[in-house]
């Protein structure tokens, strides 16, 4: 099943998702966060860290002065937003991503779970190294209070 789920979230980062999230999630998924210790219960609050994550970790663009790092599986290295490994099985998948944010290189971890009816229940998100953490942190926290008005 999990290999639906990830073609439709593929589409869905694309824009090309009709109905987008609320086509994904699970109405009581459970969101969580590297930043946040509670886990976030419900599809409208898991949307909400999401979009302001995809507000967050598009990534700088690259350039002279952007910061060193190692290539990703594709060979980029734009600085900007891109899964370099996936692992899919059964209903699991974990998908390491690669951005810049604030010219800091954050590594990460998406790890879904979806039900045999193909809707995410869980969405855990994991972070790398701690200056990034930091960064993603200062960043989120900002979002979420321009997004809750």
């Amino acid at each position: 099943m999990i290999h639906a789920v990830m073609d439709k979230w593929d589409a869905h980062l694309r824009g090309e998702l009709p109905g987008g999230l609320d086509e994904l999630l699970h109405d009581d998924c459970v969101f969580l966060s590297p930043i946040v210790f509670t886990p976030q219960r419900g599809k409208e609050l898991t949307k909400l860290y999401l979009g302001a994550a995809g507000n967050v970790l598009p990534g700088d663009p690259g350039g002279a002065d952007a910061p060193e790092r190692p290539a990703g599986a594709d060979g980029a290295d734009d600085g900007k937003f891109r899964y370099v490994k996936k692992v899919l099985d059964g209903n699991h998948a974990v998908l390491e991503f690669e951005t810049t944010v604030d010219g800091i290189a954050v590594n990460g971890v998406d790890i879904i779970t979806c039900d045999d009816d193909g809707r995410i229940i869980e969405f855990k998100v994991m972070i790398r190294p701690l200056k990034a953490i930091d960064k993603v942190h200062e960043n989120m926290k900002a979002m979420l209070e321009k997004m809750s008005g």
